[in-house]
């Protein structure tokens, strides 16, 4: 693992000891009982009889007193030891594991009797921020453990480690002292002015930010397929009773994930599904009939659910009974009620059901509005489902989900766009003639940008919402 970032505008790491399940709750073959802080040693000692050989899995029982003159009904449990002195740990602390049966019983048991000896339960992602102040990982790299453990497929787990042995942050800290050095000899130019000395032509710092510029563009791009890879999209099935939308939905599922029936509004409520296009884990929301009048209260409520549904999608698909609807009527009706900074395509269904033209050709395809991508299929038979997979991944912007993509977040894309927003406004100052004064302060922001990805200059409310959707046990 690549070494972490500084830790300029970290807190001092903490002096209480912690304790956890780092293993799912629930039964099973093993269980893992983590400990972390100073209190470590003395805490293995009473719980084991004496503080195990560093780095070494050590067979040991797990005792209620410490006492191994006992008899064996205090002994909690037997298993494994491993202890890690600090620094040289996880969290850079002393770390004991306890691996013992995984009975929810005997962990409780075993983290009662840690507490009992002066730990504390440990708040989610605990660990992991320990680590993070000690300067075992910065903040990407934090967060690309939880990332390798929310992943849903090989190409975002893949992704998730590369960024969990640092190449984003590589790639984040690279550009960062690059504007960094080039911050510095715009402002030694400001500091020299009296002399009459240039030492950093514009010419000559316009070929320095070009390639910087070009740089950032290439980052931020792998970032938008790591954060497609990470967090998926949220696509809502909407359209007119009827029209195919469950129908739909289960095609995508790949099982009978909704009620289909030839009544209108049987979707009352909101359905989701989660299915996975070439690695994007992709949220599919079949809601409602959208129609004029809703039939009855709940109906209505379903209509303002699906609204509300569409506000907060990536991407929707308005569905169309193109046997009964040529025309697109429906669409013409309900797209002045449609969020105006989603993206809509128009899916044409039950294309099987459209009559033929003369040639005997493909089924007809519906006249559209100019400038809406449309798709036309049978989500009854499943032709040209493959085309609206493609089409999907398309209009969210995935070109790739194989090798060289690191797992990113919308908290990274955001950073990056700011640094982009920096770095164009001290081009444009550049070329109108701009004080160096008014580059040097773009170059810092930029900078500052980057330095949020990896954690420099983090605040703590940054940190406590990061680490706060980690599981407990990391």
């Amino acid at each position: 693992m690549s070494p972490a970032a500084p830790d300029r505008g970290r807190a001092a790491p903490p002096c209480e000891t912690i304790v956890a399940a780092a293993t799912p709750p629930g039964r099973g073959g093993i269980a893992i009982v983590r400990l972390s802080g100073p209190a470590v040693p003395a805490i293995a000692v009473a719980l084991l009889g004496a503080l195990p050989q560093p780095r070494f899995a050590t067979r040991a029982e797990f005792r209620r007193d410490g006492d191994a003159g006992r008899a064996t009904d205090s002994i909690i449990d037997s298993g494994i030891a491993l202890y890690f002195p600090a620094p040289h740990s996880y969290t850079g602390e002393h770390v004991l594991e306890l691996h013992g049966h995984g009975g929810p019983v005997v962990v409780e048991e075993l983290i009662a009797r840690a507490v009992a000896q002066g730990a504390r339960r440990a708040q989610p992602g605990e660990f992991t921020q320990r680590a993070f102040l000690n300067g075992k990982l910065d903040l990407a790299q934090a967060e690309a453990v939880a990332d390798l453990i929310d992943a849903a497929s090989q190409a975002a787990a893949a992704a998730a480690l590369r960024s969990l042995q640092g190449e984003f942050s590589q790639r984040v800290s690279a550009l960062g002292e690059a504007l960094a050095a080039l911050r510095t000899q715009v402002e030694a130019a400001i500091d020299f002015s009296e002399e009459d000395i240039d030492l950093l032509p514009a010419a000559a710092l316009r070929g320095r930010l070009a390639p910087l510029v070009q740089q950032l563009a290439a980052l931020r791009a792998t970032s938008v397929q790591g954060r497609l890879l990470t967090e998926g999209v949220t696509i809502v099935i909407a359209g007119p009773p009827n029209a195919g939308k469950s129908t739909l939905l289960n095609r995508l599922a790949g099982h009978e994930a909704a009620i289909v029936t030839p009544i209108p509004g049987t979707t009352r409520d909101i359905l989701r599904e989660r299915i996975l296009i070439d690695g994007m884990p992709v949220h599919v929301l079949d809601t409602a009939g959208l129609r004029a009048q809703a039939g009855d209260a709940i109906e209505a409520e379903g209509m303002r659910r699906a609204q509300a549904a569409m506000l907060h999608a990536d991407h929707i698909l308005f569905i169309i009974d193109a046997a009964t609807d040529p025309g697109a009527s429906a669409y013409e009706r309900e797209s002045a009620r449609l969020p105006r900074a989603v993206p809509v395509t128009l899916v044409l269904n039950k294309m099987d059901l459209c009559p033929l033209p003369a040639s005997g050709a493909a089924g007809r395809v519906p006249p559209v509005r100019a400038g809406l991508a449309s798709i036309a299929l049978s989500a009854r038979t499943g032709a040209g489902l493959e085309q609206l997979r493609e089409h999907l991944k398309a209009s969210v912007g995935l070109v790739q989900s194989g090798s060289g993509v690191i797992s990113a977040r919308a908290r990274h894309l955001e950073a990056l766009g700011r640094c982009a927003d920096h770095l164009g406004m001290a081009c444009r100052q550049l070329e109108s003639g701009g004080g160096r004064e008014l580059i040097a302060e773009e170059l810092r922001c930029a900078q500052q940008q980057l330095g949020e990805i990896i954690g420099i200059d983090s605040p703590d409310e940054l940190l406590g919402r990061i680490f706060a959707s980690f599981c407990i046990g990391k």
